[in-house]
């Protein structure tokens, strides 16, 4: 196996779950010689970054992604810099946090075309030209957005890069009841609480504006129960 470091962006977002976004692959593979201690503690931190991240728990959220970079930064390539903050973004945009990731900005003048194409992609600027570099699961996702079509999210195995999907067709314009309702399911049957609670927080919002009341006091009995104290 390679690091996931030395590979294109597009590997970002496949894979099975949190490794799907970690930082490298691990070494021993084949003849290949083994992966380096800046690489494999990165990849570590990142994934732990994630899940904290994800599941709402801030402090070891912000100390992972913190000795993510400290590890990337001991080689002194901004562009490998700039791929780790690509996932934390990444993971925003699946919770709808949407701002214009200070963190990458920064580092993108030395990004690479893939990582550059991927981050105009996670702020819905698409770019038909930009498609083939698209982690492969977003590019039918990019395509049917650009063509102002419905993309489908559901063949998204991989429930982040799902989640991902369906945060940048919401940035994009689409809001309907099926997407919603997909962003929500998504995240719970992965017990996200972060994304949960801001898909529940739309699609309740949603339903006030139809006046389904009933609907929007199922989705708070939810929010109640995702913003209980933890033990």
């Amino acid at each position: 196996m390679t690091s996931y470091l030395k590979q294109k962006v597009p590997q970002v977002l496949n894979g099975k779950a949190l490794a799907a976004i970690a930082v490298i692959a691990l070494a021993g593979c084949g003849s290949q010689p083994p992966a380096p201690d800046w690489a494999l503690s990165a990849e570590a931190a990142a994934t732990k970054a994630t899940s904290a991240y994800l599941q709402g728990q801030q402090r070891v959220e912000a100390l992972q992604w913190q000795k993510a970079r400290d590890a990337v930064a001991s080689t002194g390539r901004p562009d490998l810099a700039a791929r780790v903050e690509l996932m934390r973004c990444a993971a925003q945009v699946a919770s709808l946090q949407w701002d214009n990731c200070p963190g990458y900005q920064s580092l993108a003048a030395d990004a690479q075309p893939a990582e550059q194409a991927y981050a105009r992609y996670l702020q819905a600027q698409l770019d038909m030209a930009d498609i083939p570099q698209l982690p492969e699961p977003q590019r039918a996702v990019a395509s049917a957005i650009a063509a102002s079509g419905t993309p489908a999210l559901a063949n998204i195995k991989d429930p982040l890069s799902r989640l991902v999907a369906a945060g940048v067709a919401l940035r994009a314009g689409s809001a309907s009841p099926e997407l919603l309702q997909l962003g929500v399911d998504t995240a719970s049957a992965q017990g996200w609480r972060r994304p949960l609670m801001a898909w529940l927080l739309l699609q309740r919002k949603a339903a006030q504006q139809g006046g389904n009341v009933q609907e929007a006091a199922v989705i708070d009995r939810r929010l109640k129960l995702l913003e209980s104290p933890k033990p």
